[in-house]
C-alpha cells in the first residue's frame, strides 16, 4: 500500500511540479536536517534509557546499547514489515539481556500506553489552539459508529477470549495462559517503578524532542516558515497517526502533511514536499542506523 500510495501521489503530479519539488528537496539547507536528527537521536537515546525503569522492577536491568540497539532495530523492521518492530525489539532484548520475551514485550506495551496518553493531550493542545476548525474537521472527517460497534464486537470476543484461557485446561491454552501472564507481569510494570519522576521526565522529553524535530523541518520549505505552533501540533498529530497506516508512514506520510496544511491555508505542494523531506530523512536514518545495530546484534550473537 506504501509503495502504491507513493506512485499514485507522485503520478498525479505534472512533470514540471515533480521536477520543481525535487530542486526544492536538493536545495534543502542541510543544517535544519543536522538539527532535526540530532533531536531524533536524542528522543531514540531517551526511549532506550526509560526502558529501564520498567524492566527494574522485573529484576532486569538492560545496558543502554543494547536498549538503543533494540529501540533502533525495531524502527528499522517497522519500514519494511507494518508493526513488525515491537516484536523484534522485544526479541533483541531478550537475547542480548537475557531478559524473558513476553516480560520485554509487556513492558513495551506498557510504554506504548503511556505515549499515547502523552500523544491525546498533543492532541487536545492543538483542538485548543485550533478549535474552530479542527472541532469542525473531526466532526467531518469520520463516521464514529462504525468504530464503536467495531470495539464492541472486539470486546464481546476478548472476554469470551479470557474466559476460555482462565477455565481450560489444555497444555497449549496453558502455555497460551502462561505467556499471557508473562506479557501481563511487563504491563504492570509500569505500576511497579520506583523513579516515577525520572520515567515522566523522559517521557516528556522523548515527545518534546519529536515535536522539536518536526518543527525546525518547517525552515527547509518556504512557504511553511510561518506556520504557527498550533498548525505545527495538528499537522504533528495527523502525521503521527499516518505513521501507523502504512510501513512507517510510507506514502501516506507526504499526502497526509499536504492535506493537513493546506486545511489550514497553506499550499498543498508545499506541504507535499515538506512531507517528503522529513519523512525521507528520517526514514533514511532509521534504515542506516538501525541497519548498523542489526548487524552488530547478529555478529554479537554468533559469538555467544
Amino acid at each position: 500500500m506504501g509503495v502504491f500510495l507513493m506512485w499514485y501521489s507522485l503520478n498525479e503530479m505534472s512533470a514540471a511540479r515533480r521536477l520543481e519539488m525535487w530542486e526544492a528537496i536538493k536545495g534543502v539547507n542541510p543544517l535544519w536536517v543536522v538539527i532535526s536528527l540530532f533531536f531524533a537521536t536524542c528522543s531514540h537515546l531517551s526511549r532506550a534509557y526509560r526502558w529501564k525503569f520498567m524492566l527494574e522492577p522485573m529484576g532486569y536491568s538492560p545496558r543502554l546499547w543494547n536498549s538503543f540497539s533494540a529501540v533502533m532495530i525495531a524502527y528499522f523492521a517497522n519500514t519494511f514489515i507494518l508493526r513488525s518492530g515491537e516484536i523484534l525489539r522485544g526479541v533483541v532484548i531478550s537475547k542480548s539481556e537475557k531478559i524473558p520475551f513476553e516480560k520485554a514485550f509487556g513492558s513495551i506495551i506498557s510504554e506504548r500506553i503511556a505515549d499515547l496518553a502523552v500523544l491525546l493531550v498533543i492532541m487536545t493542545t492543538a483542538i485548543v489552539l485550533q478549535s474552530t476548525t479542527l472541532i469542525d474537521y473531526f466532526k467531518t472527517a469520520a463516521n464514529p459508529l462504525p468504530s464503536i460497534i467495531g470495539l464492541a464486537v472486539l470486546l464481546t470476543i476478548g472476554i469470551l477470549g479470557l474466559r476460555i484461557l482462565k477455565k481450560s485446561s489444555h497444555p497449549f491454552i496453558i502455555k497460551v495462559r502462561d505467556f499471557g501472564l508473562g506479557i501481563l507481569e511487563g504491563v504492570k510494570s509500569i505500576l511497579n517503578m520506583k523513579k516515577n519522576a525520572a520515567f515522566i521526565f523522559h517521557t516528556l522529553f522523548i515527545w518534546t524532542m519529536y515535536i522539536a524535530m518536526f518543527w525546525v523541518m518547517k525552515f527547509t520549505v518556504p512557504g511553511l516558515e510561518e506556520a504557527p505552533l498550533g498548525v505545527i501540533l495538528a499537522a504533528f498529530v495527523v502525521g503521527a497517526f499516518s505513521m501507523s497506516a502504512t510501513n512507517a508512514g510510507m506514502g501516506i506520510y507526504p499526502i497526509a502533511m499536504g492535506a493537513i496544511f493546506s486545511f489550514f491555508g497553506f499550499l498543498y505542494e508545499d506541504a507535499f514536499t515538506f512531507g517528503w523531506i522529513i519523512w525521507g530523512t528520517q526514514t533514511i536514518f532509521n534504515i542506516i542506523v538501525g541497519g548498523i545495530c542489526g548487524l552488530f546484534f547478529v555478529l554479537a550473537q554468533r559469538k555467544v
